[in-house]
Protein backbone atom coordinates (compact mmCIF):
# COMPACT_ATOMS: atom_id res chain seq x y z
CA UNK A 1 0.00 0.00 0.00
CA UNK A 2 1.35 3.44 -0.98
CA UNK A 3 2.39 5.54 1.97
CA UNK A 4 0.23 8.66 2.30
CA UNK A 5 2.01 12.01 2.10
CA UNK A 6 0.94 15.58 2.76
CA UNK A 7 -0.19 17.56 -0.30
CA UNK A 8 2.71 19.38 -1.96
CA UNK A 9 3.14 22.85 -0.50
CA UNK A 10 1.06 22.05 2.59
CA UNK A 11 3.51 21.34 5.37
CA UNK A 12 3.22 19.73 8.79
CA UNK A 13 4.29 21.66 11.89
CA UNK A 14 6.19 19.18 14.07
CA UNK A 15 6.63 19.35 17.86
CA UNK A 16 10.30 20.30 17.39
CA UNK A 17 9.19 23.52 15.63
CA UNK A 18 5.97 24.38 17.44
CA UNK A 19 7.75 26.19 20.27
CA UNK A 20 9.12 28.78 17.84
CA UNK A 21 5.69 29.32 16.26
CA UNK A 22 4.09 29.68 19.69
CA UNK A 23 6.76 32.20 20.71
CA UNK A 24 6.16 34.28 17.58
CA UNK A 25 2.37 34.13 17.84
CA UNK A 26 2.32 34.98 21.55
CA UNK A 27 4.72 37.90 21.03
CA UNK A 28 2.47 39.28 18.27
CA UNK A 29 -0.61 38.84 20.45
CA UNK A 30 1.04 40.66 23.37
CA UNK A 31 2.09 43.59 21.18
CA UNK A 32 -1.16 44.11 19.27
CA UNK A 33 -3.28 43.67 22.37
CA UNK A 34 -1.15 46.28 24.16
CA UNK A 35 -2.47 48.72 21.53
CA UNK A 36 -6.09 47.74 22.25
CA UNK A 37 -6.67 45.44 19.28
CA UNK A 38 -9.14 42.53 19.64
CA UNK A 39 -8.96 39.14 17.96
CA UNK A 40 -11.42 37.96 15.31
CA UNK A 41 -11.83 34.50 13.79
CA UNK A 42 -13.66 33.73 10.57
CA UNK A 43 -14.13 30.68 8.29
CA UNK A 44 -11.47 29.34 5.96
CA UNK A 45 -14.14 28.74 3.30
CA UNK A 46 -15.96 31.71 1.76
CA UNK A 47 -18.21 32.38 -1.25
CA UNK A 48 -16.00 32.72 -4.33
CA UNK A 49 -17.73 35.98 -5.22
CA UNK A 50 -16.23 37.64 -2.13
CA UNK A 51 -12.72 37.35 -3.54
CA UNK A 52 -13.68 38.13 -7.13
CA UNK A 53 -15.30 41.39 -5.99
CA UNK A 54 -12.54 42.38 -3.57
CA UNK A 55 -9.29 41.16 -5.11
CA UNK A 56 -10.34 41.69 -8.73
CA UNK A 57 -11.17 39.10 -11.38
CA UNK A 58 -8.11 39.92 -13.51
CA UNK A 59 -5.51 39.37 -10.80
CA UNK A 60 -3.16 36.39 -10.68
CA UNK A 61 -4.77 35.25 -7.42
CA UNK A 62 -8.28 34.95 -8.83
CA UNK A 63 -7.22 33.79 -12.30
CA UNK A 64 -4.62 31.19 -11.30
CA UNK A 65 -4.11 30.66 -7.60
CA UNK A 66 -7.39 30.20 -5.74
CA UNK A 67 -8.61 26.82 -4.51
CA UNK A 68 -12.17 27.07 -5.85
CA UNK A 69 -14.80 24.34 -6.20
CA UNK A 70 -18.56 23.80 -6.16
CA UNK A 71 -20.02 22.40 -2.96
CA UNK A 72 -22.83 19.84 -2.88
CA UNK A 73 -25.43 22.57 -3.41
CA UNK A 74 -23.62 23.72 -6.53
CA UNK A 75 -22.43 26.95 -4.88
CA UNK A 76 -18.92 28.12 -5.77
CA UNK A 77 -16.74 28.34 -2.66
CA UNK A 78 -13.07 29.18 -2.17
CA UNK A 79 -10.46 28.52 0.48
CA UNK A 80 -9.48 32.03 1.55
CA UNK A 81 -6.35 33.27 -0.28
CA UNK A 82 -6.03 36.30 2.02
CA UNK A 83 -7.72 37.64 5.14
CA UNK A 84 -8.80 41.23 4.52
CA UNK A 85 -11.87 40.43 2.41
CA UNK A 86 -13.06 37.86 4.96
CA UNK A 87 -12.53 40.34 7.78
CA UNK A 88 -14.55 43.03 5.96
CA UNK A 89 -17.30 40.51 5.18
CA UNK A 90 -17.50 39.39 8.82
CA UNK A 91 -17.49 42.93 10.23
CA UNK A 92 -20.16 44.09 7.77
CA UNK A 93 -22.32 41.01 8.30
CA UNK A 94 -22.34 41.50 12.07
CA UNK A 95 -22.88 45.26 12.06
CA UNK A 96 -19.46 46.28 13.36
CA UNK A 97 -18.64 49.00 10.84
CA UNK A 98 -21.32 51.67 10.32
CA UNK A 99 -20.53 54.80 12.37
CA UNK A 100 -18.03 52.81 14.45
CA UNK A 101 -14.29 52.40 14.73
CA UNK A 102 -12.73 48.95 14.97
CA UNK A 103 -9.22 47.68 15.61
CA UNK A 104 -9.04 43.91 15.06
CA UNK A 105 -6.48 41.20 14.37
CA UNK A 106 -6.60 37.58 13.23
CA UNK A 107 -4.33 34.68 12.44
CA UNK A 108 -4.62 31.44 10.50
CA UNK A 109 -3.96 29.56 7.26
CA UNK A 110 -4.46 30.98 3.76
CA UNK A 111 -4.39 29.02 0.50
CA UNK A 112 -2.93 29.80 -2.93
CA UNK A 113 -1.96 27.38 -5.68
CA UNK A 114 1.60 28.60 -6.28
CA UNK A 115 4.88 26.87 -7.01
CA UNK A 116 6.17 25.92 -3.53
CA UNK A 117 9.53 27.40 -2.58
CA UNK A 118 11.35 28.67 0.48
CA UNK A 119 9.03 31.00 2.34
CA UNK A 120 6.14 30.47 -0.10
CA UNK A 121 3.72 27.56 0.37
CA UNK A 122 0.29 26.60 -0.90
CA UNK A 123 -1.03 26.56 2.64
CA UNK A 124 0.66 29.43 4.39
CA UNK A 125 -0.10 31.31 7.59
CA UNK A 126 -0.71 34.98 8.10
CA UNK A 127 -1.30 37.30 11.01
CA UNK A 128 -3.42 40.24 9.92
CA UNK A 129 -4.39 43.53 11.51
CA UNK A 130 -7.30 45.61 10.17
CA UNK A 131 -8.73 48.96 11.29
CA UNK A 132 -12.00 50.61 10.23
CA UNK A 133 -13.65 54.00 10.57
CA UNK A 134 -10.51 56.18 10.79
CA UNK A 135 -9.50 58.23 7.76
CA UNK A 136 -6.47 60.19 8.95
CA UNK A 137 -2.77 59.35 8.69
CA UNK A 138 -2.62 58.85 12.47
CA UNK A 139 -4.00 55.31 12.29
CA UNK A 140 -1.62 54.51 9.41
CA UNK A 141 1.22 55.68 11.65
CA UNK A 142 -0.06 53.63 14.60
CA UNK A 143 0.10 50.43 12.52
CA UNK A 144 3.69 51.16 11.52
CA UNK A 145 4.71 52.06 15.08
CA UNK A 146 3.12 48.80 16.24
CA UNK A 147 5.02 46.72 13.70
CA UNK A 148 8.28 48.48 14.60
CA UNK A 149 7.65 47.61 18.25
CA UNK A 150 7.04 44.00 17.29
CA UNK A 151 10.33 43.85 15.36
CA UNK A 152 12.15 45.24 18.41
CA UNK A 153 10.49 42.66 20.67
CA UNK A 154 11.55 39.88 18.28
CA UNK A 155 15.08 41.26 17.89
CA UNK A 156 14.87 41.76 14.12
CA UNK A 157 14.47 45.54 13.83
CA UNK A 158 17.95 45.94 12.29
CA UNK A 159 17.19 43.34 9.61
CA UNK A 160 14.03 44.93 8.16
CA UNK A 161 13.44 48.14 6.22
CA UNK A 162 10.16 50.02 5.91
CA UNK A 163 9.23 51.07 2.36
CA UNK A 164 6.38 53.53 1.83
CA UNK A 165 4.41 54.89 -1.09
CA UNK A 166 1.04 56.47 -1.78
CA UNK A 167 -1.25 55.36 -4.61
CA UNK A 168 -3.52 58.41 -4.34
CA UNK A 169 -7.27 58.46 -4.78
CA UNK A 170 -9.05 56.16 -7.20
CA UNK A 171 -9.54 59.04 -9.64
CA UNK A 172 -5.87 60.05 -9.50
CA UNK A 173 -4.81 56.45 -9.91
CA UNK A 174 -7.09 56.02 -12.93
CA UNK A 175 -5.55 59.08 -14.60
CA UNK A 176 -2.06 57.77 -13.91
CA UNK A 177 -2.99 54.32 -15.16
CA UNK A 178 -4.06 55.80 -18.51
CA UNK A 179 -0.76 57.71 -18.83
CA UNK A 180 1.30 54.64 -17.88
CA UNK A 181 -0.56 52.40 -20.33
CA UNK A 182 -0.08 54.94 -23.12
CA UNK A 183 3.67 55.11 -22.44
CA UNK A 184 4.17 51.34 -22.15
CA UNK A 185 1.92 50.43 -25.09
CA UNK A 186 4.36 52.19 -27.42
CA UNK A 187 7.13 50.02 -25.98
CA UNK A 188 5.20 46.77 -25.43
CA UNK A 189 7.71 44.66 -27.31
CA UNK A 190 10.40 45.69 -24.80
CA UNK A 191 8.40 44.47 -21.78
CA UNK A 192 8.85 41.04 -20.19
CA UNK A 193 6.11 38.48 -20.78
CA UNK A 194 4.34 38.99 -17.43
CA UNK A 195 4.33 42.77 -17.88
CA UNK A 196 2.91 42.46 -21.39
CA UNK A 197 0.03 40.42 -19.98
CA UNK A 198 -0.52 42.91 -17.15
CA UNK A 199 -0.57 45.91 -19.48
CA UNK A 200 -4.28 45.34 -20.19
CA UNK A 201 -5.36 43.79 -16.90
CA UNK A 202 -3.35 45.33 -14.03
CA UNK A 203 -0.74 47.80 -15.35
CA UNK A 204 0.28 49.21 -11.96
CA UNK A 205 1.75 45.81 -11.10
CA UNK A 206 4.31 46.39 -13.85
CA UNK A 207 5.93 48.96 -11.54
CA UNK A 208 7.20 46.20 -9.23
CA UNK A 209 8.36 43.90 -12.03
CA UNK A 210 11.54 42.02 -11.15
CA UNK A 211 12.72 42.12 -14.80
CA UNK A 212 15.78 44.40 -15.15
CA UNK A 213 14.92 45.52 -18.68
CA UNK A 214 11.38 46.44 -17.66
CA UNK A 215 12.68 48.39 -14.67
CA UNK A 216 15.06 50.28 -16.96
CA UNK A 217 12.18 51.10 -19.30
CA UNK A 218 10.17 52.46 -16.36
CA UNK A 219 12.86 55.06 -15.66
CA UNK A 220 11.34 57.18 -18.43
CA UNK A 221 7.71 56.42 -17.59
CA UNK A 222 5.25 58.92 -16.08
CA UNK A 223 5.58 59.10 -12.28
CA UNK A 224 2.61 58.34 -10.06
CA UNK A 225 3.63 61.17 -7.74
CA UNK A 226 2.87 63.72 -10.50
CA UNK A 227 -0.76 62.57 -10.66
CA UNK A 228 -1.55 62.62 -6.94
CA UNK A 229 -4.49 64.60 -5.65
CA UNK A 230 -3.89 67.20 -2.92
CA UNK A 231 -5.66 65.18 -0.22
CA UNK A 232 -3.44 62.14 -0.83
CA UNK A 233 -0.31 64.32 -0.76
CA UNK A 234 -1.35 65.85 2.55
CA UNK A 235 -2.20 62.42 3.98
CA UNK A 236 1.19 61.03 2.96
CA UNK A 237 3.06 64.09 4.29
CA UNK A 238 1.18 63.75 7.58
CA UNK A 239 2.12 60.09 7.87
CA UNK A 240 5.80 60.80 7.19
CA UNK A 241 5.80 63.60 9.78
CA UNK A 242 4.43 61.24 12.45
CA UNK A 243 6.99 58.57 11.61
CA UNK A 244 9.79 61.17 11.72
CA UNK A 245 8.62 62.37 15.13
CA UNK A 246 8.55 58.79 16.42
CA UNK A 247 12.04 58.04 15.09
CA UNK A 248 10.84 55.36 12.63
CA UNK A 249 13.13 55.27 9.60
CA UNK A 250 11.67 54.53 6.17
CA UNK A 251 12.34 54.71 2.45
CA UNK A 252 9.88 56.22 -0.02
CA UNK A 253 9.66 53.75 -2.92
CA UNK A 254 7.70 55.38 -5.78
CA UNK A 255 7.31 52.00 -7.52
CA UNK A 256 5.84 50.21 -4.55
CA UNK A 257 2.34 48.96 -5.37
CA UNK A 258 0.27 46.22 -3.81
CA UNK A 259 -0.93 43.24 -5.80
CA UNK A 260 -4.60 43.58 -4.87
CA UNK A 261 -7.04 45.98 -6.56
CA UNK A 262 -8.54 47.47 -3.40
CA UNK A 263 -5.57 49.54 -2.14
CA UNK A 264 -5.52 53.37 -2.23
CA UNK A 265 -3.40 56.11 -0.65
CA UNK A 266 -0.86 54.61 1.78
CA UNK A 267 0.87 51.34 0.88
CA UNK A 268 3.87 49.88 2.70
CA UNK A 269 6.11 46.85 3.00
CA UNK A 270 8.65 45.75 5.59
CA UNK A 271 11.39 44.02 3.61
CA UNK A 272 14.58 42.16 4.42
CA UNK A 273 17.65 41.13 2.46
CA UNK A 274 18.23 38.07 4.68
CA UNK A 275 15.84 35.67 2.92
CA UNK A 276 16.85 35.91 -0.73
CA UNK A 277 14.07 36.60 -3.21
CA UNK A 278 11.28 36.25 -0.65
CA UNK A 279 12.10 39.53 1.05
CA UNK A 280 8.72 40.90 2.15
CA UNK A 281 7.75 39.87 5.70
CA UNK A 282 4.87 42.31 6.28
CA UNK A 283 2.80 44.40 3.86
CA UNK A 284 -0.38 46.38 3.71
CA UNK A 285 -1.97 49.75 3.21
CA UNK A 286 -5.16 51.74 3.03
CA UNK A 287 -8.29 50.38 1.32
CA UNK A 288 -10.96 53.02 1.86
CA UNK A 289 -13.21 51.76 -0.95
CA UNK A 290 -13.37 48.06 -0.13
CA UNK A 291 -16.25 48.06 2.36
CA UNK A 292 -18.48 49.91 -0.10
CA UNK A 293 -17.26 47.65 -2.92
CA UNK A 294 -18.53 44.67 -0.89
CA UNK A 295 -21.95 46.22 -0.26
CA UNK A 296 -21.42 48.28 2.90
CA UNK A 297 -21.48 52.00 3.62
CA UNK A 298 -18.32 53.98 2.67
CA UNK A 299 -15.80 53.20 5.43
CA UNK A 300 -12.14 54.21 5.65
CA UNK A 301 -9.88 51.27 6.42
CA UNK A 302 -6.21 50.37 6.66
CA UNK A 303 -4.40 47.18 7.64
CA UNK A 304 -1.61 44.75 6.93
CA UNK A 305 -0.64 41.09 7.01
CA UNK A 306 2.59 39.36 7.94
CA UNK A 307 3.73 35.96 6.76
CA UNK A 308 4.38 33.60 9.67
CA UNK A 309 6.59 31.20 7.69
CA UNK A 310 8.84 34.02 6.50
CA UNK A 311 9.13 35.53 9.97
CA UNK A 312 10.04 32.09 11.36
CA UNK A 313 12.74 31.77 8.68
CA UNK A 314 14.05 35.24 9.54
CA UNK A 315 14.21 34.49 13.28
CA UNK A 316 16.12 31.30 12.51
CA UNK A 317 18.45 33.03 10.04
CA UNK A 318 19.31 35.78 12.54
CA UNK A 319 19.55 33.33 15.46
CA UNK A 320 17.60 35.64 17.77
CA UNK A 321 15.55 32.92 19.42
CA UNK A 322 15.15 32.79 23.21
CA UNK A 323 16.60 29.77 24.96
CA UNK A 324 14.44 26.77 25.72
CA UNK A 325 12.06 26.98 22.76
CA UNK A 326 12.87 23.37 21.88
CA UNK A 327 12.20 22.25 25.45
CA UNK A 328 8.68 21.29 26.47
CA UNK A 329 9.37 20.16 30.05
CA UNK A 330 10.83 21.88 33.14
CA UNK A 331 10.25 19.16 35.75
CA UNK A 332 10.13 15.39 35.21
CA UNK A 333 8.52 13.31 37.96
CA UNK A 334 9.92 9.79 38.48
CA UNK A 335 8.24 7.06 40.57
CA UNK A 336 10.37 4.34 42.22
CA UNK A 337 8.40 1.33 43.37
CA UNK A 338 4.67 1.08 43.85
CA UNK A 339 4.07 4.80 44.35
CA UNK A 340 2.74 6.00 41.01
CA UNK A 341 -0.59 7.25 42.47
CA UNK A 342 1.36 9.38 44.95
CA UNK A 343 3.73 10.55 42.18
CA UNK A 344 0.78 11.69 40.08
CA UNK A 345 -0.66 13.51 43.09
CA UNK A 346 2.71 15.21 43.70
CA UNK A 347 2.91 16.30 40.05
CA UNK A 348 -0.53 17.86 40.38
CA UNK A 349 0.58 19.61 43.58
CA UNK A 350 3.56 21.10 41.75
CA UNK A 351 1.31 22.26 38.89
CA UNK A 352 -1.12 23.83 41.36
CA UNK A 353 1.57 25.61 43.33
CA UNK A 354 3.81 26.61 40.39
CA UNK A 355 1.56 26.91 37.32
CA UNK A 356 4.33 28.49 35.21
CA UNK A 357 6.30 25.22 35.28
CA UNK A 358 5.80 22.48 32.69
CA UNK A 359 5.62 19.21 34.62
CA UNK A 360 5.72 15.76 33.02
CA UNK A 361 4.95 12.57 34.93
CA UNK A 362 6.69 9.40 33.76
CA UNK A 363 4.32 6.92 32.16
CA UNK A 364 4.95 3.53 30.62
CA UNK A 365 6.78 1.76 33.46
CA UNK A 366 10.43 0.83 33.52
CA UNK A 367 13.15 0.65 36.15
CA UNK A 368 14.83 3.67 37.74
CA UNK A 369 17.63 3.82 35.17
CA UNK A 370 15.17 3.81 32.28
CA UNK A 371 13.04 6.49 33.90
CA UNK A 372 16.06 8.74 34.51
CA UNK A 373 17.11 8.28 30.89
CA UNK A 374 13.66 9.48 29.87
CA UNK A 375 13.93 12.40 32.29
CA UNK A 376 17.22 13.47 30.76
CA UNK A 377 15.90 13.10 27.19
CA UNK A 378 12.88 15.26 28.02
CA UNK A 379 15.10 18.32 28.35
CA UNK A 380 13.86 19.03 31.87
CA UNK A 381 16.13 20.98 34.19
CA UNK A 382 15.29 18.79 37.18
CA UNK A 383 13.83 15.42 38.08
CA UNK A 384 11.61 14.97 41.12
CA UNK A 385 12.05 11.43 42.41
CA UNK A 386 9.46 9.78 44.64
CA UNK A 387 10.10 6.38 46.25
CA UNK A 388 8.46 4.45 49.06
CA UNK A 389 10.79 5.96 51.69
CA UNK A 390 10.01 9.50 50.50
CA UNK A 391 6.26 8.80 50.56
CA UNK A 392 6.49 7.44 54.11
CA UNK A 393 8.26 10.60 55.28
CA UNK A 394 6.28 13.14 53.22
CA UNK A 395 9.35 14.03 51.16
CA UNK A 396 10.68 13.94 47.59
CA UNK A 397 14.17 14.03 46.07
CA UNK A 398 15.20 16.86 43.75
CA UNK A 399 17.89 15.90 41.22
CA UNK A 400 19.50 18.53 38.99
CA UNK A 401 19.91 17.32 35.41
CA UNK A 402 21.72 20.30 33.85
CA UNK A 403 23.84 21.54 36.75
CA UNK A 404 26.58 19.95 38.82
CA UNK A 405 24.75 20.25 42.13
CA UNK A 406 24.07 17.61 44.80
CA UNK A 407 20.57 16.19 44.88
CA UNK A 408 18.35 17.18 47.80
CA UNK A 409 15.66 15.30 49.71
CA UNK A 410 13.06 17.83 50.85
CA UNK A 411 9.65 18.07 52.41
CA UNK A 412 7.04 18.87 49.77
CA UNK A 413 6.68 22.52 50.84
CA UNK A 414 10.45 22.94 50.71
CA UNK A 415 10.45 21.25 47.29
CA UNK A 416 7.98 23.79 45.94
CA UNK A 417 10.13 26.65 47.25
CA UNK A 418 13.23 25.11 45.68
CA UNK A 419 11.47 24.70 42.33
CA UNK A 420 10.29 28.30 42.55
CA UNK A 421 13.88 29.46 42.79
Amino acid sequence: MKKLQAIRGMNDLLPTDSGLWQYLESTVADVVQSYGYQEMRFPMLEPTELFKRSIGEVTDIVEKEMYTFDDRNGDSVTLRPEGTASCVRACEQHGLLYNQTQRVWYQGPMFRYERPQKGRLRQFHQIGIETFGMSGPDIDAELLLMTARLWRELGIIDAVTLQLNTLGSSAARAAYRDALVAYLSERKDQLDEDSQRRLDSNPLRILDSKDANTQALLNGAPALHDYLDDESREHFDGLKAMLDAAGISYEVNPRLVRGLDYYSKTVFEWVTTKLGAQGTVCAGGRYDGLVEQLGGKPTPAVGFAMGVERLVLLLQELQVLPEGLDRSVDVYVVAMGDVQPQAFALAEQIRNGLPHLRVMSHCGGGNFKKQMKKADASGADVAVILGEDEVAQGQATLKFLREDRPQQTLAVEELLRALQD
